[in-house]
């Protein structure tokens, strides 16, 4: 099914924006897995809407409900499902849209793919609400992850043109640890302030900007992966592409590769101190023909600006056939990019997780 992702680690997300619940469904998780949830809890609470006036006043618990899969705090090995309720949907504030598509939104594609029946209240299973239960998964992965001494993280990287510091050549867990904890999440407070005045004033004037997320896995073991279709960007981009308002991805030096030489792009190896073979830079991101060097695994994930505003926009109306006005009414975030963060962590972790699982590692 297409709202699943995952060769060994199987992995589903289900409902609505507006529906009753929204939730997910993890197969083929080892057994005897502790899972600690006040760790879930404080990931899924980064996500979270309603928090500043940087989201969407939209406010939820986002407490999961875990339906089965687990037994006194540890997995059991049977599928895993949990569930997130809705309790503070406005669905008549999307009265109009299902016969004005919103430009930018899935609205339209979605009338013609399921003859206008697709719930669309919220943006429907097309919402960036369906990161929610990613964020279960996601948290339960991460913390599988930890275990076996792999850490990811991720940070905003640039909001409207103001970037953030990037990460260093060889982040750690402590970092990691440390951006989680910032209402921001971002290396550099100045430059997160910056951002969040842009975002401010985006939201003032009626409109959106979009961001970019980079996000990092240390310790993750070489040799992991596959050539040609099944590599590791191939999997991750499948997934990450999953993720509402992505629109682009690159891993590494990404796009800036292609302005180097072959002498700048390349990552000349070395012996560390400790034996190991290493390399003195990471343009390659980690990976190299698909399979995983052992250098951390860098990606950046960009991500469009939200197309609900409240500007004035030309769409359609459905049922008339003629052009028509459209001003979005609800409640809807300015950017995307800062909650969207831990959604990245999310489906990385999980990503990567399930090619450990292949691996029987």
């Amino acid at each position: 099914m297409s709202s699943e992702f995952g060769k060994t680690l199987r992995v589903g997300v289900f409902g609505e924006s507006h529906g009753r619940a929204i939730g997910v469904t993890m197969q083929n998780l080892p057994a005897g897995e502790a899972i600690d949830f006040n760790t879930l809890e404080a990931f899924l609470d980064r996500r979270r809407p309603g928090k500043n006036a940087l989201s969407t006043a939209r406010n939820e618990p986002d407490r999961p409900v875990f339906l089965s899969g687990l037994l006194e705090g540890k997995t059991t090995g049977s599928p895993l499902c949990a569930i997130i309720e809705n309790r503070d949907a406005r669905s008549r504030d999307y009265a109009e849209l299902s016969d004005k598509p919103r430009p930018g939104h899935a609205d339209y594609t979605a009338f013609l793919k399921w003859n206008g029946e697709a719930d669309l209240r919220g943006g429907g299973h097309f919402s960036g609400r369906l990161t929610a239960p990613l964020c279960i998964a996601g948290g339960i992965a991460k913390q599988i992850l930890a275990r076996k001494n792999i850490f990811v993280g991720a940070h905003l990287f640039s909001v409207a043109g103001i970037a953030d510091e990037a990460f260093s050549r060889v982040p750690d867990q402590a970092l990691f640890d440390g951006i989680a904890q910032k209402e921001f999440p971002v290396l550099n407070d100045a430059l997160g302030c910056q951002m969040q005045e842009a975002i401010v004033a985006a939201s003032q004037a009626g409109d959106s900007i979009g961001g970019v997320i980079e996000c990092a896995a240390v310790g993750f073991p070489a040799g992991i992966g596959n050539p040609m279709f099944d590599g590791i960007e191939n999997r991750l981009s499948a997934a990450i592409f999953g993720i509402p308002a992505v629109k682009g991805l690159e891993f590494g030096a990404g796009f800036a590769a292609s302005s180097m030489r072959g002498s700048e792009n390349n990552d000349p190896f070395r012996m560390d101190e400790n034996g190991n073979i290493t390399t003195t830079t990471n343009h390659a991101g980690g990976i190299l023909g698909g399979i995983s060097t052992g250098q951390p695994i860098v990606l950046r994930v960009a991500m469009k600006p939200t197309p609900s505003i409240a500007k004035a926009q030309g769409t359609v109306s459905l049922s008339k056939r003629e052009n028509a006005e459209l001003i979005v009414h609800g409640r809807h975030d300015p950017c995307i990019a800062p909650r969207a963060v831990p959604v990245v962590e999310a489906v990385t972790a999980l990503v990567l997780l399930d090619y450990l699982l292949e691996e029987k590692l």
